[in-house]
């Protein structure tokens, strides 16, 4: 249908009321219902009536019709079925498809929890999991009958999937459809169910994987094992299997990242003397130099020393935080050493200074000015 106006499918006059578009479709669909006259080119005529009040009849679709192809880009109307795609995004051909389903489908995904130590999700790991899932039947293999049996057409809706239920409307008889609630929509009955799995094509299992970890995984990520999960209804296709990663909490190490942070304690002497110490690394011992006057709160980078990245090359840095340690028990030998010290240092009455006279001079500095 060339040029369609759908005023002239309902036989109304273009300033038609909302109630005189309403009276003409009524007139036009009891005439025109398959449920009256089930010829092929009436049951058209009606399609084409019906789509046509459904946008007359709403005031902003007809407000956009009545604009003209312009408020669609310029594109013509060329058919009935170019109005209807216009407004409502398909053909009219696009009802959803209907009748029986299948039985077979998919699984359902599964996942599982992995623990790690720190050293295994640096570097990576092979590790084995076991878990609980459905498997199929190897007595049906999936087909949930006993053997040598089939399943038989559902008598409710004789294989359709779906029943249909007639109501009365103003348009007459209006048949409804909707999944058949013996066969839930598959149109087939399992009357001799396999005696393994009890009709549903699967079993519950207890499965062990080996799983290769790959280097530089975080607490919280999942790894996805393809086609692993739970075998499908039917003996369809297993869904994935998902492996979550847990980090135990390490003794020495905390990580942020790739990176890893630790805390080395030293005496007061160490600290002013200089040292050298051996830190347990992810690589092995490791010799630290603390240099003399080391104060507490400096940082030691070791570079390279952390998490090598998950995506890419190289590693994060391993910091270590010194901490000097002041000691609170001293004999009375120590104290006389110390005092010493503090006489040979000018820090018998220390004053809080950083430096240009101290606090309270720089302060009488300021006020005396």
């Amino acid at each position: 249908m060339a040029d369609t106006d759908l005023y002239a499918v309902l036989g109304v006059s273009r300033d038609a009321s909302p109630d005189e578009i309403k009276k003409a479709y009524r007139r036009l669909a009891r005439d025109l219902h398959p449920d009256v006259n089930p010829d092929p080119e009436t049951q058209e005529r009606f399609k084409e009536v019906t789509a046509a009040y459904e946008i007359l009849s709403d005031p902003e679709k007809r407000q956009r019709y009545d604009a003209g192809p312009d408020a669609f880009g310029g594109a013509g109307f060329g058919s009935f079925g170019d109005i209807f795609e216009a407004f409502f995004g398909s053909g009219m051909g696009g009802a959803a498809q209907r009748g029986p389903r299948s039985r077979v489908r998919r699984g359902a995904d599964s996942l599982v929890t992995l623990t790690l130590d720190l050293d295994e999700a640096a570097f990576g790991a092979t590790k084995e999991i076991t878990f609980d899932s459905a498997v199929v039947c190897e007595r049906c293999t999936g087909a949930g009958t006993a053997p040598g049996t089939l399943p038989e057409t559902c008598g409710t809706c004789a294989g359709r999937g779906e029943i249909s239920q007639v109501q009365r409307s103003f348009l007459g008889q209006v048949m409804t459809s909707r999944p058949c609630p013996r066969c839930a929509g598959v149109g087939t009955i399992v009357t001799s169910p396999c005696p393994g799995c009890g009709g549903d094509g699967r079993l519950a299992q207890r499965r062990t994987l080996t799983v290769k970890i790959p280097a530089g995984v975080e607490h919280g990520m999942r790894i996805r094992l393809s086609g692993e999960g739970e075998t499908g209804p039917g003996g369809g296709p297993a869904g994935d299997l998902y492996v979550q990663v847990v980090e135990r909490e390490h003794d020495v190490f905390e990580r942020d990242g790739d990176n890893l942070h630790c805390k080395v304690t030293l005496p007061m002497t160490a600290a002013a003397l200089g040292t050298d110490l051996t830190l347990t690394t992810l690589d092995g011992d490791e010799t630290i130099r603390i240099k003399p006057g080391t104060q507490s709160g400096a940082v030691i980078t070791l570079r390279a020393r952390g998490v090598p990245h998950l995506r890419g090359v190289g590693r994060g840095d391993l910091h270590v935080h010194v901490e000097v340690q002041t000691p609170t028990h001293l004999d009375a030998e120590q104290e006389r050493v110390l005092r010493e010290l503090a006489s040979l240092r000018g820090e018998q009455h220390p004053d809080g200074s950083s430096g240009g006279g101290g606090l309270f001079g720089r302060l009488r500095d300021v006020l005396g000015r």
